[in-house]
């Protein structure tokens, strides 16, 4: 199974969602999912934001050499899931390959679903931290966490 996490710029939403989970999934000893991420407003090659490195990395998780990827219709191919960070990028991903639609979920909405939570009128973004300091980083790490370990503890429900 291949996992796609979308943001903006691809330098710290998606990217720090990427490596939690990858992280995650090697605590777990889970080899079968491949994690990756993509921005849609991306500029290629674009490293992670320092904020997001260093959030990350008192976390004991290395982001350091992530290099922001723009979404394209061969990374929208390869995905089995698409998370995106907000019901924008949701919305925007749909418009962008409709085909798509059955497996583009923002995050949490995807994290509540998996976990048998009624969604409700509940808030699906996580918020962007860029141009903030560490804490609001931090905050946003904390939110992708929560949302990532309901996926990761209810792995099994995923088709892999």
């Amino acid at each position: 199974m291949n996992i796609l996490f979308v943001c903006t710029g691809n330098t710290c939403r998606s990217s720090m969602a990427e490596g939690i989970f990858k992280y995650m999934l090697n605590e777990y000893n889970i080899k079968s999912i491949a994690v990756t991420s993509a921005g849609i407003s991306a500029f290629e090659g674009d490293k992670a934001n320092y904020n997001a490195i260093q959030v990350l990395n008192s976390k004991g998780i290395d982001i350091s050499s992530h290099k922001a990827k723009r979404i394209n219709d061969e990374i929208l191919k390869e995905a089995d899931l698409i998370l995106a960070m907000t019901l924008s990028h949701k919305r925007m991903l749909n418009k962008f390959a409709p085909e798509n639609s059955n497996k583009i979920f923002t995050l949490r909405e995807f994290a509540y679903k998996i976990n048998d939570e009624i969604i409700g009128s509940r808030n699906l973004d996580i918020d962007d931290p860029y141009g903030m300091d560490y804490n609001v980083y931090d905050l946003c790490r904390k939110e992708i966490e929560t949302e990532l370990i309901k996926i990761i503890e209810n792995i099994n429900k995923l088709n892999i």
